[in-house]
């Protein structure tokens, strides 16, 4: 069975090399996609996936995680402003155990992901409809970011 953490250490360990990673923001209608070099100095949005059945998701998935030689996953973790888990937390959990295959897991804390995108993309006077096309992509880059630094750091 494949590591799934939400410890950045625990995950670092697990991948000594580094390599290149995906970051996910998974939610009910699409799944943002980010990538990072192996160096785990930048990441950048990549393909929309629009949510259709798991199977079909996971596919499209996969393609990007071969194409781009992936090592391991980031994918962003819903809590609650607490820092309690909610039902969308165990639904990143599930959708981490499915797509395992991959490498390693890190469950990353995505509270202020979309807030902090958002408010960069009005900042940019960029209009709704567009803000709306991108955001998830730029939440699952931003997630990524975030962990790569503290992967980085630790």
């Amino acid at each position: 069975m494949t590591l799934v953490t939400t410890d950045a250490a625990v995950f670092r360990a697990a991948l000594p090399d580094g390599g290149r990673l995906i970051g996910l923001d998974v939610g009910t209608k699409t799944v943002g996609t980010a990538l990072c070099d192996a160096g785990w100095s930048f990441a950048s949005p990549a393909t929309l996936i629009r949510r259709t059945k798991f199977a079909r998701d996971k596919l499209a998935l996969d393609a990007i995680v071969a194409a781009q030689q992936v090592k391991g996953a980031v994918i962003g973790l819903p809590l609650n402003l607490d820092g309690s888990e909610s039902p969308r937390s165990q639904s990143s959990r599930s959708f981490a155990r499915l797509v395992a295959d991959w490498g390693p897991i890190l469950l990353w804390d995505e509270r202020w992901s979309t807030v902090a995108v958002e408010r960069v993309m009005i900042e940019q006077d960029m209009s709704r409809a567009k803000r709306a096309e991108r955001i998830d992509n730029l939440a699952a880059a931003h997630i990524l970011q975030a962990a790569i630094d503290a992967l980085v750091a630790a």
